[in-house]
């Protein structure tokens, strides 16, 4: 623990944040706040902290937050069971927080056509990961006007066995 002193709060100790047990959340619905967040990750684990950082201009959040578990294994088990799932309709990313610094390494990037429209990335995802370790959301490439499906995508395995 960190002690600091403000003027208005007086002696305080600050937890320093376990970057360890700490999970990324991406693609986050503009409907998600701290206390839904919380209570999603909460199925998965003793849920320590989440913050969603905010802009400042128009205090919306920027689609993205960080959920901190009571342990490292924690974490793992949400990141597992929790990536691709679906809140407001939208898959949301869960990623470790803590990256090392170095580009991912792709051990194979996967094409995968034809795909059917109904097909979305939690589908790849669940269909594909008995394959092997995904290192990323599996990428469906669509319309940007519209965002249906063009029918292809793309999964980066860690190895290529």
């Amino acid at each position: 623990k960190k002690r600091m002193t403000s003027p208005a709060l007086g002696s305080v100790y600050l937890q320093e944040r376990n970057q360890a047990a700490t999970a990324f959340v991406g693609d986050l619905d503009p409907r998600v706040d701290d206390a839904i967040l919380w209570e999603l990750m909460l199925q998965a684990g003793p849920v320590v902290n989440v913050h969603i950082p905010k802009d400042k201009l128009t205090g919306d959040h920027m689609g993205y937050g960080f959920v901190e578990f009571a342990s490292e294994d924690d974490c793992e088990y949400a990141i597992k069971i929790m990536n691709m799932i679906k809140l407001f309709g939208k898959p949301i990313r869960v990623n470790p927080a803590a990256r090392s610094n170095k580009v991912l390494d792709v051990g194979a990037n996967l094409f995968v056509g034809n795909l059917d429209p109904e097909v979305d990335e939690k589908l790849l995802y669940d269909t594909f990961s008995a394959f092997g370790v995904i290192i990323s959301t599996p990428k469906i490439m669509r319309d940007p006007d519209c965002g249906v499906s063009r029918g292809f995508g793309f999964i980066s395995f860690d190895c290529f066995e």
